[in-house]
């Protein structure tokens, strides 16, 4: 113990020496300058949304780098004057170093994230791993490397044969995260390939993409574990127990992930469908919207008011999904009408067939509009309007409210009646000397 003390004591004496704390202070300074420089500067080059584009990536890496680009510059600059002063630099020369170092890794940590992609999930995290990263190179280059991981990999337990100490977990989870990075730029290459496939349906391509994705990132952990000296027979009793609790506590996920995978082979539902959940076509519309986005786990659907809903992936394929869109993008819309018995049910036909003309949204193939008598009803005569649209995307409802109004219009122009549902209740009187009063009957 006291071994290390005093060598300590000796560092600190040295860093003491005048001269060595002018180089100090003049490196303590040259940060300080620069941060603040760097500061001023970098709001010029923030964006909020970076364009996927050489100019977006360039202004984006320029505000990545220019705080360590400037502390450098002025380091090197009073490195320089240090140098022509006769004065001693070593302890700037090494910041010098430290300090391009430290740039490099930033900018390689910022080009790998980016080539991994915009959803890449290092994207935030790119600061503390080059400090992390720069903390263990600068340690080598100062001649400290040795010493320190001596430290760490005394610093453990044994678990039978097997040791487990703070190196050994660092090195692990360094060599899994360099094979993760590494499978999942090997997967962005293959996913931009692959997308790029004229021959294969657009869900086929989707589909391919994510299972290489998937695959090649659980093959890198277990080619990382294997890299890092770690014995992989060990983890059969590990890995056991893990898929009998994959099997029951998570097959609800495991069959959402299945079932996304059968989405996108199939290709009963695709990006831009137009899909409804509940109730019965062509009378409702309940559960209405836009497949934006197939996921592996969900799907992205957006309504007509703007909410996004995310449907498990498991719903769509055990539930009745409406598909509006599935190989022909018409439907035909139903409107009921009731009308009284003393109204001509031949001329409310003719005014339903009237409402339809002049609308922009109804098509006349495959078949024109059609008026139906459906029935007569308890209240009224049950008549019913048939139309196609061509464009279920741009809204149902809308149309149904057009051709209502237009129906409404029209009925009340020629004294067509729409009834409602009414019940008569009719009292019969008996004269009380010929027996008592009969019940009232409701008729």
């Amino acid at each position: 113990m006291a071994a290390p003390l005093q060598k300590a004591g000796e560092i600190i004496d040295h860093l003491l020496e005048p001269q060595n704390l002018l180089q100090l202070a003049v490196i303590a300074a040259a940060v300080a300058i620069g941060w603040w420089i760097a500061s001023v500067l970098r709001p010029r080059f923030a964006q909020a949304e970076v364009p996927d584009d050489l100019s977006g990536r360039t202004r984006e890496a320029t505000w990545v780098a220019l705080p360590f680009a400037v502390i450098l510059l002025i380091l090197a600059t009073a490195d320089g004057l240090v140098h022509a002063l006769g004065m001693p630099a070593r302890f700037v020369d090494v910041a010098v170093q430290l300090t391009a170092l430290l740039l490099a890794i930033r900018v390689v940590v910022y080009v790998i994230r980016v080539s991994i992609g915009a959803r890449a999930r290092i994207k935030g995290w790119g600061t503390p791993i080059s400090v992390v990263v720069w903390v263990f190179l600068s340690l080598h280059l100062l001649g400290w490397g040795d010493t320190v991981i001596g430290l760490l990999d005394g610093i453990g337990l044994n678990a039978g044969k097997t040791r487990i100490s703070v190196w050994s977990v660092m090195k692990l989870l360094v060599t899994v995260s360099l094979f993760v990075v590494a499978a999942m730029w090997m997967s962005r290459w293959l996913e931009r390939r692959v997308l790029k496939l004229d021959g294969l349906a657009p869900n086929m391509r989707i589909g391919i993409a994510k299972f290489l994705q998937a695959f090649l990132v659980g093959l890198s952990v277990l080619v990382g574990l294997n890299a890092a000296g770690l014995d992989l027979t060990t983890l059969n009793v590990l890995t056991g127990a893990i898929g009998i609790g994959l099997g029951f506590g998570l097959q609800s996920i495991a069959a959402n992930f299945v079932s996304g995978f059968v989405l996108l082979m199939d290709r009963s539902i695709k990006p831009g469908d137009v899909i409804s959940f509940t109730g019965m076509p062509g009378t409702t519309t309940e559960g209405f919207g836009w497949v934006e986005e197939l996921r592996g786990r969900y799907v992205v659907v957006r309504d007509r008011d703007g909410v996004e809903t995310l449907v498990p992936n498991q719903n769509l394929i055990t539930n009745p999904v409406i598909n509006w869109s599935y190989t022909d993008p018409r439907v035909r819309l139903k409107l009921p009408v009731r009308i009284s018995y003393k109204d001509d049910p031949e001329l409310a036909m003719r005014l339903l067939l009237q409402a339809t003309e002049g609308h922009r949204r109804i098509i006349r193939d495959p078949a024109p509009p059609v008026a139906r008598l459906m029935g007569f009803g308890d209240h009224g005569i049950e008549l019913e309007l048939r139309f196609w649209i061509p464009d279920p995307q741009e809204g149902v409802n809308n149309v149904r409210s057009d051709v209502n109004r237009a129906i409404w219009r029209l009925f009340r122009e020629h004294g067509l009646t729409i009834p409602t549902a009414q019940r008569h209740v009719r009292l019969e009187m008996v004269d009380p000397r010929a027996g008592a009063a009969g019940p009232a009957r409701d008729d």
